[in-house]
């Protein structure tokens, strides 16, 4: 074997802890699996250290929330979805009031502490609708948070609603939004988007959203759906994209807190930003896109491969919904730091074929038989339990 001392440097480099481009990406990129997933769990640790009270390498999180689908019907036919319907179908809905309070009632009964709530891009639901909507949650439910609305349907709010995005935002969060999903991210390149779901946000929309949410003093996360029509430089492209707006979201919240002795800070203390990222892998079953999907190896490979370049993300989410309970356990030797949510409901990625279930005891059996302590957390990662 001959020697490469430009890759050698690179290891070490990643073995520093060091930040990487997106050329070291992909010089990464193809390395033995099991040689990057030990990377991965490198900058893991790196990571995480300090991370409570300097036990963070010990515990591994996850959350017990709800998915609450307000509405299936959706005016942007995404190719890769299998969810939305229009207006006219006979399963259309929008969700009822008295629906929602029954879901909710059942998540805090489990335990849970937060639902994460999406629809479609609805062409008729008014601006009114929706702060009734929160405000409903909010004086029902003090004690749930509302990880909601991705930033897809606030592009679709501001052109329904012909209004700035920080108004529409501004005014969510006072009607009680708590944070904002990372849905809608797919692939944050324009040439993919195009070919996926053309009518949806751009790159560049997606990301205003995030930025002004985090400017509001709003957290949220980031994603990426991949395993379709995308190349390898395309996900690492999304990754430089997302990185660059979180170096943005925590220079700006640092800079406000040197001026103003605090920055913009949310009902819960945090100031805005990403909080984690999740990535997971198209599911093709009864959607219109036709694109050869991908298994578990390439799952694993992309997460750790995000681990290493995240470096200003706390958090990395493995994702059993998609990969199943045995890859999503996997994943923790792969970048991964928490298992995600057990999903009390979910209804987007099954219409698409897959079904995988999780409960609170998979969950910490899963996390114990890897050595690690399992913890319940809220959207924040504070430990609850």
């Amino acid at each position: 074997m001959i020697y490469d001392a430009a890759l050698d440097d690179l290891l070490q480099k990643v073995w520093a802890g060091q930040r990487i481009d997106q050329a070291d990406a992909l010089r990464l990129y193809p390395l033995p699996l099991e040689e990057l997933g030990a990377l991965a769990d490198r900058r893991r640790q790196l990571t995480r250290a300090d991370a409570y009270g300097g036990r963070g390498n010990e515990i591994v999180t996850y959350i017990v929330d709800r998915n609450v689908n307000y509405t299936n019907v959706c005016n942007v036919y995404c190719k890769f979805c299998a969810f939305y319907r229009t207006e006219t179908d006979a399963d259309a809905y929008v969700i009822s009031f008295d629906e929602l309070d029954k879901k909710i009632e059942e998540t805090i009964a489990l335990g849970g502490t937060q639902i994460l709530m999406q629809g479609g891009h609805h062409p008729r639901l008014t601006k009114q609708w929706y702060l009734d909507l929160l405000a409903h949650i909010r004086s029902r439910f003090p004690q749930i948070n509302i990880h909601g609305f991705s930033p897809s349907e606030f592009v679709h709010f501001r052109e329904v609603f012909d209004e700035p995005l920080e108004k529409i935002i501004s005014d969510f969060k006072a009607a009680g939004l708590g944070s904002i999903p990372g849905g809608g991210g797919e692939i944050l390149v324009d040439r993919v988007r195009q070919r996926i779901s053309p009518l949806k946000a751009m790159s560049s929309d997606w990301l205003e959203v995030m930025d002004v949410a985090h400017r509001l003093g709003l957290n949220s996360s980031a994603t990426m759906m991949f395993g379709h029509v995308e190349s390898i430089a395309d996900r690492i492209e999304h990754l430089e994209r997302v990185r660059s707006q979180q170096d943005k979201s925590l220079s700006h919240a640092a800079a406000k807190e040197k001026t103003n002795g605090s920055g913009p800070h949310d009902s819960n203390g945090t100031s805005g930003g990403f909080t984690a990222f999740i990535c997971w892998t198209f599911q093709a079953e009864h959607t219109k896109l036709r694109a050869p999907t991908v298994g578990a190896h390439e799952y694993l490979r992309t997460q750790a491969l995000a681990r290493i370049y995240l470096d200003n993300f706390p958090s990395i989410q493995s994702s059993w919904v998609t990969q199943g309970q045995e890859i999503g356990q996997v994943a923790l030797k792969y970048g991964a730091n928490d298992l995600g949510s057990i999903m009390i409901e979910e209804n987007v990625v099954s219409q698409a074929g897959t079904t995988f279930r999780m409960t609170v005891a998979d969950m910490q059996r899963l996390i114990t038989e890897l050595g690690y302590e399992p913890r319940q957390r809220d959207n924040w990662y504070r430990l609850l339990n």
